[in-house]
Parts: structure tokens; C-alpha cells; sequence
């Protein structure tokens, strides 16, 4: 299993200058193959690199390993849709491989720019340190707000999956970001408070429009993803922990193109829209895969109308967002909880089906 891991760069001021000349290089040959490879209608690397390497190399003055991964990366984004020319941004990522870049002990990475190789120090968490000795495949050097990072893949290993005894039901919702199938909910109405401070912050200030405002809108713009990915990490880990230590795997929804599939009411849009459910659900897989704890996605149809306790399935189950009443049998308790619950029997039968199967 392979992960990306970043470590945040600390060049000298001259040093950051050759990087950021290198960027804007390396960027400018990949604009110039994106014409070569629209021209000629080439999608193959090889072929690529047969019609433009040398002139790359004269053009642009790049070393040989650094004009492959150029051709590599101009491919790349021209498979994607060979009806339009790429064009590549003066400070877009640059692909590094271990020819062009290595690791020099705990705190240093050696580094080709035009002025040739630099060795500057980097910082990061002790997991990512802890991760370097598993690095595998590239390297991309990234240029964001002043600062460079390179994003690294590594290999983890796989953990063979367990056998669990059951699952464990996650309900992801709005007002409560999640809810599992043992009652506990995360993050409801404090992170629903910071979110809608945060809205209102970056409303006021594109409204006014200023000078000093924009600069602010521009230093905040990343505050609410750096927030909800910080959430989105800790539930994910309390979650995984908790299977884990009670021997489940975790039963979830599968809740691809849920947002062209249901519609809201106009003033739920922007929550609707806003949460990334995506990723939440990415971290819990992954975090999962390395706990050895097996992950079922299941069918979410009726999950919020279905009783727990007879099967009933009625909208009356539901007679508001936070409480369910089983119109047949009586049954009532929390609307989330009681789904994740459904999520979970339907996760347990889908287990036992791939067994007999």
C-alpha cells in the first residue's frame, strides 16, 4: 500500500531562487511537448521522447532525467483529453525520481535544480520521518504560498485483513459528520458553529472587496481545508481504533454521486456541498487497510427509514432529522444511530455472502 507523505523544504534564500528557476523551466519544456504531443497526436512517452528529447535538451538546458520526467508528465495530463492542447503553470509541480533527488540522513535531501545538485534540510512530524525509509517512486517538488514541500510516496506494506466477529456502522450525515452503530456521534454542532464563522468571515470579506481584504481572503483560503482535514484525520482514527479493538470490520455507505442524486432545500445547500465526505471516507480506508480491519460498502437505500427491529421500511419512520419511530413495531431512538445500525446488519450480510460465494 502506498502513501503520500510531505515534507515542508528550508532552502536559502539562494537556493529557493535556483528552485523557483528550475520550476519555471522545467514548466516551460512541459508547455512546449504539450504542442509537440497536440501536433502529433502522441500519447506514447517513447514516441514523445523520439520526437522532442533533443530539443528539449538544447532549448531548455535540462538535465537528461529531468527531460523524461517532463516528457512522463506531459502524457500524463494529455491521455486525460487528447482534444485540447495541456498547458502547464509557470509554478506547477515538478516529478522528481530518485536519479534527480535523494535523501541525505534524517533531516537533508540533495536536490537537482539548473545549478546542480543542492542539499537542503526539511521538517516534518516524527511519522513522516519515521515513513522516509519506505520511500518509493517520485517525488513532486510543490510551490505554495512562499514555500516549497515535496509530496513523497511511500510504501507501507499491506496488512492482511482480519476475520472480525461483526461490523461497525458509520452514518455520515450533515448535522453530525458521522455516527456509528455503538451510539457515539462526531462533530456535530461545534464544528457546524466554526464552519458557518468561516463562511461568514469570507462573506463579509468579498463584500468588501478592498485591497487589505482580498489579502486576507487569500491567507485564509486554505484555513477551512487545512480544518475539515484535520476533523475528517481524527474521526477517521477514533473510528478505526474502535473496530479494531473490538474486533469489526466498518460497514459504510456507498455514497458515490450523492450530490447529483438527492436535492435539498435551497438554504442547506452550501452544507450540503460543502463537507468533504469524500475524503473522510478516503481516510477511513486507508487507516483501515493499515489496521488490518476489512471495509464494506453498502447499498445506502432506505437506510434512515428502516427499523432496525422488525424491517419495516415507511418515511413515517421519520418523523423529524434527529429521531426515528418505527410506525409498525414502536421501536424509537436516535435517527443516525439507528442507521448506522442498518448499515452494519447490511455490512455483516454482505461479509457473509463473499464467504459462502
Amino acid at each position: 500500500m502506498n502513501l503520500t507523505v510531505q515534507a515542508k523544504l528550508l532552502p536559502t534564500p539562494e537556493q529557493a531562487s535556483s528552485l523557483l528557476a528550475t520550476m519555471e523551466r522545467f514548466n516551460a519544456a512541459c508547455d512546449y511537448l504539450a504542442g509537440v504531443a497536440f501536433e502529433n497526436k502522441c500519447a506514447n512517452k517513447f514516441e514523445l521522447q523520439k520526437l522532442a528529447y533533443h530539443a528539449v535538451r538544447e532549448k531548455f538546458d535540462l538535465s537528461a532525467q529531468m527531460t523524461v520526467r517532463a516528457i512522463s508528465k506531459v502524457v500524463e495530463v494529455y491521455k486525460r483529453d487528447k482534444a485540447i492542447q495541456p498547458t502547464f503553470r509557470p509554478h506547477g509541480a515538478i516529478v522528481y525520481d530518485q536519479r534527480i533527488l535523494s535523501w541525505k540522513g534524517p533531516d537533508r535531501v540533495s536536490i537537482l535544480t539548473l545549478d546542480g545538485r543542492l542539499l537542503m534540510p526539511w521538517i516534518g512530524g516524527a511519522y513522516q520521518r519515521a515513513q522516509l525509509g519506505r520511500v518509493r517512486g517520485q517525488a513532486d517538488l510543490i510551490y505554495r504560498d512562499g514555500q516549497f514541500y515535496l509530496y513523497v510516496v511511500v510504501d507501507v506494506g499491506d496488512v492482511p485483513p482480519g476475520d472480525p466477529s461483526g461490523y461497525l456502522g458509520v452514518d455520515l450525515g450533515q448535522k453530525n459528520i458521522a455516527a456509528d452503530s455503538d451510539g457515539e456521534t462526531f462533530s456535530g454542532a461545534h464544528v457546524a458553529s466554526l464552519r458557518n464563522r468561516h463562511y461568514r468571515l469570507r462573506r463579509k470579506l468579498q463584500k468588501k472587496g478592498t485591497k487589505s481584504a482580498l489579502r486576507l481572503l487569500k491567507r485564509r483560503r486554505l484555513k477551512e481545508r487545512r480544518f475539515a482535514s484535520d476533523v475528517n484525520h481524527r474521526i477517521a482514527k477514533t473510528i478505526v481504533r474502535k473496530a479494531r479493538d473490538t474486533d469489526r470490520g466498518i460497514g459504510l455507505e456507498d455514497l458515490k454521486g450523492i450530490r447529483e442524486r438527492t436535492t435539498v432545500r435551497k438554504a442547506q445547500r452550501r452544507t450540503h456541498h460543502s463537507w468533504a465526505f469524500s475524503q473522510l471516507r478516503l481516510f477511513l480506508t486507508y487507516k483501515a487497510a493499515l489496521a488490518g480491519v476489512p471495509v464494506i460498502a453498502v447499498n445506502p437505500k432506505y437506510t434512515s427509514q428502516t427499523c432496525p427491529c422488525c424491517g419495516s421500511i415507511s418515511r413515517a419512520n421519520r418523523p423529524t432529522r434527529d429521531r426515528f419511530k418505527c410506525q409498525s413495531c414502536g421501536h424509537a431512538g436516535d435517527a443516525d444511530t439507528t442507521a448506522a445500525r442498518i448499515i452494519a446488519r447490511r455490512a455483516e450480510r454482505h461479509a457473509a455472502e463473499r464467504r459462502a460465494a
